[in-house]
């Protein structure tokens, strides 16, 4: 898989180059574990590092939640490759890998205060599912789901 748009590349990537960008996006304040993120793996998978000028700069991880429906994960874009449509390409690659793979959809889940990513999803034609409630509206999680 290789997508190019504006000098950036989407590849498939390994669990470690995913996991180096994790650590390097600032939203995410206590990250996991790389084992933990090993765990979610032993179903169908797929990881996405997107690199400019051969260094990664953006990360999308998902597996399938079931033969139907892929989970889209953890994502990032470090902050100074922001507002370039990265996580946009990086969306539209995780879609037709998954369609590719007969999944009938894809469900995304975020929170309140990532009001970017919340942009995003919609701007993608994502529905809103489900909110799962939080002692803070601000963390208020949002499942979104998409038809492939």
């Amino acid at each position: 898989m290789k997508a190019a748009n504006k000098g950036f590349v989407i590849k498939t990537g390994t669990i470690e180059q995913a996991f180096e960008l994790y650590l390097k996006i600032p939203e995410f304040k206590n990250p996991y574990k790389i084992e933990v993120l090993q765990k979610r793996f032993i179903a169908k998978h797929l990881i996405l590092v997107a690199y400019h000028k051969d260094a990664p700069v953006a990360f999308k991880i998902g597996y399938a939640l079931n033969e139907d429906v892929f989970y889209s994960w953890l994502g990032g874009v470090l902050p100074k490759y922001r507002n370039l449509k990265i996580a946009s390409q990086l969306i539209i690659e995780q879609e037709n890998w998954a369609k590719l793979q007969h999944f009938s959809s894809i469900e995304v889940k975020t929170r309140n205060c990532f009001k970017g990513m919340l942009k995003l999803l919609i701007a993608h034609d994502y529905l809103i599912k489900s909110v799962e409630p939080k002692s803070s509206t601000i963390e208020n999680r949002i499942i979104f789901s998409k038809k492939l």
